[in-house]
């Protein structure tokens, strides 16, 4: 299906040092692209069936047609909520519409509602009787990208950001299908009541882009001073641009750490047209910018996974003014933590160096600021192990990878569990590109039709009543009598 698919059965990697570093340039290239992609679209046929769910699907329960009906009955409600949110998308900490839209359908099914977590976070729970607490979160924030994808429901929002400037905005992620998924499971586990015991808590969590918003909560007192019950599982899930149908439900790292620094490279202003009577910030910048790449290439061991990227410079007003100062703002990805230390103390040496060669003075020397940041997020085999044969009723089994390379995107979800290390966790990644756009545009030669956080991100509307079932079948798993 995709170009890759033959690569490992037909290059004769027979050296596993070989095949390692093969297989970790393969995931970096494609998780650069997106945040899934399947086993199945990159290994050989003869791999395929080793890289899905091989085990015996569970039996069904006897509640399990009923669930499919109560959401397949939701549906309709449900795509409506997605095109209204997705239509009016909010920024990190900004999502007040949106948060009071969920704590307003929790509290309409009965939930105990507390609001105004981390500013703008919302928690719903939802007691049965005895038995385990399971948490099961969704992020609410959308990003500074201006949408194309035509769709009639596409966001034309613009908005405020912390900088001051009014940038277009746009879900560029899915948070709003994770938002409806939890919505949507939020209703069934109601409908359901007499199938399972214990306590359900819904967490619609803020600013999980810059990775801020679970530790932010956390540190807001979410299990103290709001007295959410700390879970015995936490579970959540991610779009990606696979097929609508297909997820990832895979044990052990599942997704790189990330870490959001801001670079303040000073300078000395003046005119344009007398640069050495000024330190152009600009043009250190640039020059940090070529050379943080160097920290990649040469201070890391090249079996290790590492990036580094600027993703925005802003310095300046006009042509004929030199500024007083650049700001670079750098995401960093890794898995091992001593490569994070490597990244950081090369990009500030970096920085303090080249200040140093064009004369700055000790109290005008760069910035290093960390904005946020969040540690791989690892699967507990134990959760994947129980949630999989689950899946295969709903999916069936070759629709649920098991086993692919870990990618470089990041989430913050798992540090919902702030110092409660006894929470067992998982994590899913959901495929929501539309069938049919996926295989034209595996026909077109392209890994995918669009990746996350590009302005052509777009949800199949037949993926929220899907992942929300998704979202219901394993819930059940951990809290069904």
């Amino acid at each position: 299906m995709i170009p890759f698919r033959s690569f490992i059965h037909k290059s004769s990697i027979r050296k596993p040092g070989l095949k390692r570093r093969v297989m970790l340039m393969l995931g970096a290239i494609i998780s650069s692209l997106c945040l899934f992609i399947a086993i199945p679209f990159i290994a050989s046929p003869a791999a395929q069936a080793q890289q899905t769910f091989t085990g015996t699907p569970a039996e069904k329960p006897a509640y399990f047609d009923r669930l499919l009906s109560v959401i397949d009955q939701d549906g309709n409600r449900l795509i409506n909520l997605f095109k209204d949110i997705h239509q009016n998308p909010e920024l990190a900490f900004m999502e007040t519409r949106t948060a009071e839209i969920v704590a307003k359908e929790l509290r309409a099914l009965g939930y105990e509602v507390k609001t105004g977590i981390a500013q703008t976070g919302v928690v719903g729970i939802l007691r049965n009787g005895d038995g385990p607490t399971l948490m099961y979160r969704a992020d609410m924030d959308a990003l500074p990208v201006e949408e194309t994808t035509g769709l009639p429901y596409a966001s034309t929002t613009r908005a405020v950001n912390d900088d001051g400037e009014e940038v277009p905005v746009m879900h560029a992620c899915g948070h709003d299908a994770h938002t409806i998924w939890l919505l949507g499971l939020a209703k069934a586990m109601v409908e359901l009541k007499s199938d399972w015991n214990g306590t359900l808590v819904l967490v619609a969590q803020p600013a999980e882009e810059g990775v801020r918003g679970a530790k932010a909560m956390v540190a807001d007192g979410l299990y103290t001073t709001h007295g959410v019950p700390v879970p015995d599982y936490l579970l959540g899930m991610h779009t990606a641009p696979g097929p609508t149908g297909v997820v990832v439900s895979a044990p052990g790292t599942r997704m790189a750490g990330s870490a959001h620094l801001d670079a303040v490279i000073k300078g000395v202003g003046g005119h344009g047209s007398s640069p050495h009577l000024a330190k152009d910030p600009i043009l250190m910048s640039a020059f940090a910018i070529t050379q943080y790449q160097a920290i990649v290439a040469r201070a890391i061991d090249p079996q290790e996974a590492a990036v580094i990227t600027v993703g925005s410079i802003q310095a300046g007003e006009t042509a004929n003014v030199i500024p007083e100062e650049s700001q670079l703002k750098i995401n960093l990805r890794w898995f091992n933590p001593a490569v994070k230390e490597t990244l950081v103390n090369g990009i500030r040496s970096v920085n303090e160096s080249l200040a140093h060669a064009y004369g700055m003075p000790a109290d005008k020397l760069p910035t290093l600021s960390e904005k946020g940041s969040t540690t791989p997020l690892v699967n507990d085999a134990a959760v994947i192990d129980r949630i999989n044969p689950r899946l295969a009723n709903l999916l069936g089994a070759n629709r649920i990878l098991t086993d692919f390379p870990a990618t470089t995107g990041s989430e913050d979800v798992h540090l919902l569990k702030g110092d409660n290390e006894t929470i067992q966790f998982g994590f899913l990644q959901v495929g929501v590109a539309e069938p049919a756009l996926f295989a034209q545009a595996q026909a077109e030669g392209k890994l995918v039709p669009f990746s996350n956080h590009n302005p052509n991100f777009q949800v199949d509307l037949n993926a929220i009543p899907l992942g929300t079932k998704i979202a219901t079948v394993m819930t059940m798993e951990f809290l069904q009598k």
